[in-house]
């Protein structure tokens, strides 16, 4: 038994509106989304250090379960694996994470090709977040925007939804093959 949890970074500016932009500031929010039943854990961090990524993995650890219900009635239960799929970042790679994750053998992490991570539902969860939150919000400083995130993230977890793909694997293949298609052209 496994869960797989897609992990996203994404970098956000506080500010006071879109016409007169004022940075406050930026606040680093990790985001890891349950595939299977669209709980999302998030945390905000003001740096994405590889001491910030352990971190984020130590509250993964902390929230999801270490046993699963046995496979079959009367079984023994086991330990729940963790797959995490996540970006090339390089904070993602480094000694001190990978000294973790060998110290933490139910986590497995795969990563996305580069310019590739739209195949990570985290990332599909920062477009939700950034469409209903961000974009019609105004967050004067970087505390507001830190906890309007959070609250937004605890609101998303009362009712969690998994994000399910719209298109056939045939569609997305034949969508792409326009695009390559198109940037191949000289005229493009």
């Amino acid at each position: 038994m496994a869960t797989v949890w897609g992990c996203a970074l994404q970098a956000l500016r506080s500010s006071t509106e879109a016409a007169i932009y004022v940075r406050h500031g930026i606040v680093d929010l990790f985001a890891a989304f349950d595939i299977a039943t669209g709980l999302v854990i998030a945390k905000t961090y003001k740096s994405h250090r590889a001491k910030e990524w352990i971190k984020f993995l130590e509250e993964i650890d902390k929230q999801v379960p270490q046993l699963a219900e046995p496979d079959e009635p009367g079984g023994q239960p086991h330990v729940l694996q963790i797959h995490i799929v996540a970006d090339n970042y390089g904070t993602h790679k480094t000694p001190a994470v990978q000294e973790w994750l060998a110290e933490h053998p139910r986590f497995h992490i795969h990563f996305t090709p580069t310019s590739s991570s739209w195949l990570n539902q985290a990332e599909r969860w920062f477009g939700l977040l950034t469409e209903k939150l961000l974009r019609r919000g105004v967050h004067k400083s970087i505390k507001q925007l830190e906890k309007d995130i959070l609250a937004w993230a605890n609101i998303w977890n009362e009712d969690p939804k998994p994000l399910i793909w719209t298109k056939t694997t045939e569609e997305i293949l034949e969508s792409l093959g326009r695009l390559l298609r198109r940037i191949k052209d000289p005229g493009h």
